[in-house]
């Protein structure tokens, strides 16, 4: 081995630079690899990405959002700001350009990481690569002349030729994307799954405000009703143009062409399920269940009843086939998937869906292996801003406490030796 490190924090996204800060509150020195450079998974975004959360959500542990617009929607390029300006205020011991490529038990403990530059061996090692790791594909067949792309491979409108464009994936990523194109005048025809969505203002403010107080966001994994349920897309609205409504029913008064899910392609045609209208209806019961729970907290809270004007009825028949003849690009928008088991080699330590199994971000397959920064980690907000530093102090805590029992058994085992 090249080197041999007590602990070791792999990625320096919001994840790991908030364990990183959570460990130095503990005492516990440790390094963090990171790929490229701070902040690359933001710096993949497309060009005109924003958050869609409000820039007062951007916060790490002992600093705050530090910006001029807390109920603004930062950029691709101000969120990379905010990481690199906590990196210097608290000289988070980053080593950029260190990509780990694999990771696997060592014997008589700990691990060995082979990264691009060398192999390291660590008593401990917290992954924090993020939520978005493996960006989902659902089916192959789209025509080899036709431009494929996925959410981090997307530029922005003038970079596809010209054409209609076909996006696969109705969350967030898909629906954002979608706006744009048809914006810039492209004909967009977008593949719709179920997505929960709201408007962006109620009652004189923001969703995620009202996400945020009613307990939405604290609701734990342990309340999810199937494993599945954590691959299920976030809220719909924008961060764009100082934020505004975004879902479903927005993109078809744009002009945006809804289809069902993608069932098929042969050749140059793709094939829909007939399944357009089940889904926005399975959105619509999300917003119900949402105002409720909303309603309920203002009546605990002593607040007025929020107004929420329903969902505006959707009745037509949607098509089932389309010719991709003459169209510029296909778009995949269907979301992300955990990728760690592509290079961390650690029998049992994912379950079906590829996330970790864990006892509050500690493995249960491996000790000494950690995990931050995951989809409903802890609670639903465990992949956000605001979830980052909570689930951070936790996992620290139980960083310190093995480390804390591992030295003991150190010095034990050294005594016995000796005697």
């Amino acid at each position: 081995m090249s080197e041999r490190l007590d602990l070791v924090v792999v990625g320096a996204g919001q994840a790991g630079l908030a364990m990183s800060r959570e460990l130095y509150r503990r005492g516990l020195e440790h390094v963090v690899l990171e790929r490229g450079r701070v902040g690359e998974t933001w710096r993949g975004r497309w060009e005109s990405f924003c958050l869609v959360t409000p820039n007062w959500s951007m916060q790490l542990p002992d600093q705050p959002y530090d910006g001029e617009d807390p109920d603004g929607f930062d950029s691709r390029d101000e969120i990379v700001g905010f990481l690199e300006r906590y990196v210097q205020k608290f000289d988070v011991p980053v080593r950029g350009g260190v990509a780990v490529r694999s990771l696997e038990p060592r014997n008589g403990g700990g691990f060995l990481l082979e990264t691009s530059a060398g192999s390291i061996g660590a008593c401990s090692v917290v992954l924090a690569t993020g939520a978005y790791q493996r960006p989902y594909k659902p089916l192959d067949g789209v025509p080899t002349d036709l431009l494929q792309l996925d959410v981090g491979s997307y530029e922005k409108p003038a970079a596809i030729p010209d054409g209609p464009v076909l996006i696969v994936g109705s969350g967030q990523s898909g629906c954002q994307i979608a706006e744009e194109l048809v914006l810039s005048g492209r004909d967009v025809y977008l593949s719709c799954g179920r997505a929960p969505w709201l408007p962006r203002r109620i009652a004189g403010r923001d969703l995620f405000w009202w996400l945020n107080e009613s307990g939405f966001l604290d609701a734990t994994v342990e309340s999810v009703p199937d494993p599945s349920a954590r691959l299920l897309a976030n809220i719909l609205a924008s961060g764009a143009r100082g934020g505004h409504d975004l879902h479903l029913r927005t993109l078809h008064d744009l002009g945006v062409v809804l289809l069902g899910h993608l069932a098929g392609i042969e050749r140059t045609t793709c094939r829909f399920e007939p399944d357009l209208l089940a889904s926005v209806a399975w959105g619509d019961e999300r917003w119900a269940q949402l105002r409720e729970l909303f309603v309920t907290f203002a009546m605990k809270s002593g607040a007025p009843e929020p107004e929420i004007p329903p969902p505006a009825l959707l009745e037509w028949e949607p098509q089932v086939t389309l010719d991709l003849k003459g169209f510029a690009a296909v778009i995949f928008a269907g979301g992300f998937r955990p990728d760690y088991e592509s290079w961390v080699r650690v029998p049992g330590a994912f379950d079906e869906l590829g996330f970790p199994v864990h006892e509050d971000g500690a493995s249960t397959a491996a000790p000494g292996l950690y995990f931050v920064g995951v989809h409903f980690l802890r609670k639903r907000k465990s992949s956000l801003f605001i979830g980052i530093g909570e689930d951070a102090a936790v996992v620290a805590d139980r960083v310190a406490a093995d480390e804390s029992a591992r030295r003991t058994l150190s010095r034990s085992g050294t005594r016995a030796a000796a005697s």
